[in-house]
């Protein structure tokens, strides 16, 4: 089972197991993460799920598609970073094992 790991701001770090297919934004209200809301329930229309990926794991998640890169312009609360991803949009999968997401300032 792949693994999440959370760092907060005051670079606590919490893991997560997580079921392949299912969203970083689920698995972490799954697991009271906090700093990850989720207030929508995962249909990319409120940013409140905003995550700053690890560099190690950028290329492999890859970039926000269209909808997410205008809620990460316009309705992040946090500020806007190169490696910024709404978590309702990365599905896990087993070479995302490891994967390091780090929570911005609420």
């Amino acid at each position: 089972m792949p693994k999440i790991v959370f760092i907060a701001l005051d670079g606590a770090h919490r893991v997560v197991d997580v079921d392949p297919g299912e969203s970083v934004m689920a698995a972490a209200v799954r697991n009271g993460v906090p700093g990850i809301v989720g207030e929508c329930g995962g249909n990319c229309s409120c940013a409140t799920c905003h995550v700053y990926v690890d560099g190690e794991f950028a290329a492999e998640v890859g970039g926000p598609e269209e909808m997410e890169d205008e809620l990460l312009e316009l309705g992040a609360a946090a500020e806007r970073r190169e490696t910024s991803r709404l978590s309702c949009q990365i599905t896990m999968i087993e070479s995302l094992d490891g994967l390091i997401v780090h929570i911005p300032e609420e």
